[in-house]
């Protein structure tokens, strides 16, 4: 008898730049707990692994106007979660956060304390940002070093575990002394030993660096939008993606052999849109809808500026990209709307800064509304198509060894991810490649995860 694998599911809230979640007409508030505890409870109910809560220390700018998407801000992440940890029961939670912004103690500690609250339950999704203005809200007041921010982000885990291991597990503590290249931390750590041992750590890993760093520190690797290479209809036929989904899985996993790492340590999870329609035509249909929804005309305004230089936003989103450049200047490292997968041994800022040439290029020669160009340029639904067809396509790539689940990013809130939950997940379950029950409480034993030996 053949034993199906079982595929993990999380959602990821709000998305990010060419995904943005949360912009729906019914999404509710972000800085609205009910509408945090109605999406929470939504993804418990459909047996989700964890929530993960992207965070974002400043609001996305162009030319110092807030994007719609981003313009009520976003929670601190990991608040949110302690209070979500209060209404719900088995999901787990996790929480964006950038180790350029913060410090390895007071991190650790809040960590600590959401696993306790949630009896263990808690990720850290770490993020080694790049973005200069993120860095300006804080003392460091500089750009990130995107170099070094990797050893930097393996330093601070390294300290972070050396923290949770400050505690014995029968509740005895000791004194941390850390002296590194980039941390010293001394002292007793006040919060007892994780009810994980460690939270679950998670990293989007497409560089070779960040796969390194993936493969060395984290238990989930995200892929996807921006993060991996296993995303239909990115590039290529759907054979090809497929076959670039099971290469980077066999690659990363391949990785782990020289960390002393088994295959099942890490888990491959792409981050994936959807939408989904009674039948296939009313799927595309709807995914046109949303994608005119998500680039209102002034986030269409001001997109060309954020790959070509300032001077954009005064432009008519509704007409044509003007002839000359407005004021070319230095244009910023990352478009978010026109970033393709980076080519080995390219940089995506290189890539992204191609492509918007070529682009914006035929833009000109064919003259249609700059809005139009943008979301034609934009990345689209990940998978779309009827519950029917998303339900087998997912299952394909768990069976097949491109991914061992999915990140769910949905295009609008509440309504997609009650939509999938209620559509597709019983027909995963139908095909028994998806739990039908929690059988367990910690966000460890929903993932397959051993908890971390203890060091002392």
């Amino acid at each position: 008898m053949t034993v199906r694998r079982r595929m993990h599911l999380a959602v990821r809230l709000p998305g990010l730049g060419g995904t943005t979640a949360g912009t729906g007409r019914h999404s509710g508030s972000p800085v609205d707990f009910a509408a945090f505890e109605r999406l929470a409870r939504t993804a418990e109910r459909g047996l989700f692994d964890f929530l993960l809560l992207t965070g974002g220390e400043r609001s996305g700018e162009a030319e110092g106007h807030v994007h719609d998407p981003d313009a009520v801000g976003r929670p601190e992440a990991v608040t949110v979660l302690n209070a979500l940890a209060a209404v719900t029961e088995r999901l787990g939670l996790a929480a964006t956060v950038d180790t350029v912004s913060h410090q390895p103690y007071e991190l650790a500690r809040r960590l600590a304390t959401l696993d306790h609250l949630s009896e263990g339950r808690a990720a850290w999704n770490i993020v080694t940002s790049t973005v200069a203005a993120t860095a300006e809200n804080f003392r460091r007041g500089s750009r990130p070093d995107t170099t070094g921010r990797h050893p930097v982000a393996a330093e601070f885990v390294e300290v972070s575990r050396e923290l949770w291991d400050s505690w014995t597990p029968d509740g005895v503590s000791r004194q941390v002394a850390h002296r590194g290249r980039y941390f010293d931390v001394s002292g007793e750590f006040t919060v007892p030993r994780p009810p994980q041992g460690h939270p679950v750590l998670i990293h989007a890993g497409d560089s070779p660096a960040g796969r390194d760093f993936a493969v060395r520190a984290a238990d989930v690797v995200l892929a996807g939008p921006g993060a991996g290479h296993c995303l239909p209809g990115r590039r290529g036929s759907r054979q090809d993606t497929l076959e670039a989904g099971r290469a980077f899985y066999a690659e990363v996993k391949g990785r782990l052999t020289a960390q002393g790492r088994s295959p099942e340590e890490l888990k491959v999870m792409p981050l994936v849109t959807y939408v989904l329609g009674d039948t296939a035509a009313e799927a595309r249909e709807r995914a046109v809808e949303i994608s005119r929804e998500r680039i209102p005309p002034r986030n269409a305004a001001g997109t060309p500026g954020r790959s070509r230089g300032a001077g954009f936003s005064s432009v008519d989103p509704e007409g044509p990209l003007p002839a000359v450049d407005p004021d070319p200047g230095p244009p910023p490292a990352v478009d978010p709307h026109l970033g393709p997968l980076p080519e080995p041994g390219r940089s995506a800022a290189t890539d992204v800064l191609t492509v918007a040439e070529k682009r914006w290029a035929r833009a000109r020669e064919k003259a249609p509304p700059i809005r139009q160009t943008v979301i034609e340029a934009s990345r689209h639904p990940t998978f779309v198509g009827t519950p029917e067809s998303v339900a087998a396509e997912f299952d394909e790539f768990v069976r097949t060894g491109a991914a061992d689940g999915f990140v769910l990013v949905p295009r609008a809130t509440p309504g997609a991810l009650e939509e999938f939950v209620d559509r597709v997940v019983p027909l995963l379950q139908e095909r028994g490649v998806f739990r039908t029950a929690y059988t367990d409480t910690t966000l460890r034993s929903h993932l397959g995860l051993a908890e971390p030996i203890w060091k002392g």
